[in-house]
């Protein structure tokens, strides 16, 4: 009898390109070994197992958050760092917060219970597992950066075997 493994699912909004693959680039300019395996996104549910049952059941909620919620604006600007709890490097998001933090509410309020390591802060990682150095170098280096863009929608990503998390699906945010 064979029994089938989890799946390690996230949900994530994307950076648009070429905001998304500049920043993609720069993080594997920094060195982060998973700059390739992770595409810039701004994370609603962190890296969670699930099985088939709970897997289907996440997906319609998936869909019935996605229908509760309109699309929204987001800005990007300026670094932030969650050292010394965590070497990490990030782009701040200076407008949109509130809008990723209901949908992340929401999006944990269903089939699937993940408990977070630490509180949600939406984010765009662009340095991680990295010497203190390149942690310095994405702080100061991205510091002035800014951007603007609509979330529409945001998606189910599933790890591959190989490590490469890659989008399922797009849930369009529809709700008024």
């Amino acid at each position: 009898m064979s029994v089938a493994r989890p799946t390690t699912i996230g949900v994530s909004i994307p950076i648009p390109a070429p905001h998304g693959d500049y920043l993609q680039h720069r993080r594997a300019d920094f060195g982060d070994p998973q700059a390739w395996q992770i595409p810039a996104h701004i994370t609603l549910l962190p890296p969670t197992e699930v099985d088939a049952e709970a897997y289907a059941a996440f997906r319609s909620h998936c869909a019935d958050v996605a229908a509760a919620h309109a699309p929204f604006d987001v800005v990007l600007r300026g670094t932030g760092t969650f050292r010394p709890l965590s070497d990490v490097v990030f782009i701040q998001v200076a407008q949109g917060v509130s809008n990723c933090e209901a949908l992340e509410v929401s999006l944990r309020s269903g089939p699937v219970s993940r408990d977070l390591d630490f509180y949600y802060h939406p984010h765009v990682t662009v340095a991680h597992n990295v010497p203190a150095e390149s942690l310095d170098r994405a702080f100061t280096d991205l510091a002035d950066y800014s951007v603007a863009f609509a979330v529409g929608a945001y998606h189910l990503y599933e790890l591959g075997e190989d490590d490469v998390w890659r989008p399922v699906h797009e849930f369009a945010l529809t709700g008024g």
